[in-house]
């Protein structure tokens, strides 16, 4: 039902994909209880977790649902990256879109960067946290 798609804001779903969430993690919460808590819904995949600013819970929580999803998840650090140098949010995030990655995930301390760079960029973008707008997922 989402396939595809970008999750930048709450307001962005319909009252029937809010529930397919709803009913999705529901499923994933017997998942948890497995001895092996690990599906086979994104096996081949690869998740960049583009954080621009420091996290532990939401980029950890992020990172063990990729791999709990069996997606191949990348951690990028800003701090260690070419923004040090003056490279722009946008060239980053097409650098790592130009490495044929599935999907991004993105925390950003600038409210409305998520959505720039849903915009700007092919790959679905998932909202991590945009500064004091939204922290949909």
């Amino acid at each position: 039902m989402l396939k595809g798609r970008d999750l930048v804001a709450l307001a962005d779903l319909s009252g029937e994909e809010i529930l397919y969430l709803l009913d999705t993690a529901q499923a994933m919460k017997e998942v948890l209880t497995r001895d092996i808590k690990k599906v086979p819904t994104l096996r081949g995949k690869t998740v960049v977790n583009l954080f621009f600013e420091p996290s532990t819970r939401t980029r950890t929580s992020f990172e063990i649902a990729g791999k709990r999803l069996s997606a191949d998840v990348i951690n990028f650090s800003a701090a260690t990256s070419s923004l040090t140098k003056g490279e722009t949010l946008k060239d980053t995030a097409r650098n790592i879109e130009a490495m044929v990655v599935d999907a991004v995930v993105v925390r950003h301390s600038a409210s409305g960067a998520v959505r720039y760079l849903a915009r700007e960029l092919d790959v679905p973008v998932i909202n991590a946290g945009d500064g004091a707008h939204e922290h949909p997922t």
